[in-house]
């Protein structure tokens, strides 16, 4: 299988610098992988970097705690995608989440996507984490109510990342109408497989190359 098209290569720390934001980009390109996931101020940079290739740009917008002015979201998001970003990675509010204010949810995902062009797609990211099952299952239907494209499971700088039994879970909630991203501690190609069999169309990790390259030797620990 051709894992390099599941991954969104990521790089969201805080004291990444330009030097590693080129290396990724050069994997990226040199695995093919799916995408390049920055934090929104490295958007132009990246997009530079990938011109020529079929390496899309995703930006993360509210990371990583999401609990901002949903104003400040789509004015991230909007600047992202103007300054090249394809795919946009949005946190939900997640204190609104376990208020049960489900109405500022919805509407804090669909102020995202309402300043998407008709390419763009957007992974809502509910952190799994740190919710109940009942609380999950809540965030996945508010994302597809809101017109998302994805939801997603974690940041990876929370308290936890990906399982397969949230991957699986979410599929069940979104069906058909929505994609499952997992993220967040997708280490090995074992890891990885797991969550593509459990639903997952997309994997964001920082091991992609060591994924990629596990696939291509067979290697189900690399």
């Amino acid at each position: 299988m051709n894992i390099a098209k599941y991954i969104d290569h990521t790089i969201l720390k805080p004291d990444a610098q330009k030097q590693d934001i080129v290396k990724v980009c050069q994997e990226a390109i040199e695995n093919g992988f799916y995408s390049v996931c920055v934090n929104s101020w490295y958007v132009p940079f990246v997009k530079e970097q990938l011109k020529g290739s079929n390496v899309k740009v995703t930006s993360v917008v509210g990371f990583p705690l999401g609990a901002m002015e949903s104003s400040g979201k789509a004015s991230e998001a909007k600047t992202a995608i103007e300054n090249g970003a394809d795919e946009i990675d949005m946190v939900i509010n997640i204190g609104a989440l376990k208020d049960q204010d489900y109405d500022f949810v919805r509407e804090d995902i669909a102020r995202v996507v309402a300043v998407l062009k008709p390419h763009n797609i957007l992974k809502v990211i509910i952190e799994t984490c740190l919710l109940t099952e009942d609380e999950k299952i809540k965030a996945c239907e508010l994302a597809k109510a809101a017109g998302a494209h994805f939801v997603k499971t974690s940041t990876g700088f929370s308290t936890g990342g990906a399982t397969v039994e949230d991957v699986k879970l979410m599929k069940q909630v979104v069906g058909d109408a929505l994609e499952v991203k997992a993220s967040g501690g997708i280490r090995n190609v074992n890891t990885a497989l797991k969550m593509i069999e459990a639903g997952a169309t997309r994997l964001g990790t920082s091991a992609s190359v060591a994924i990629a390259k596990g696939i291509e030797s067979g290697s189900s620990n690399y």
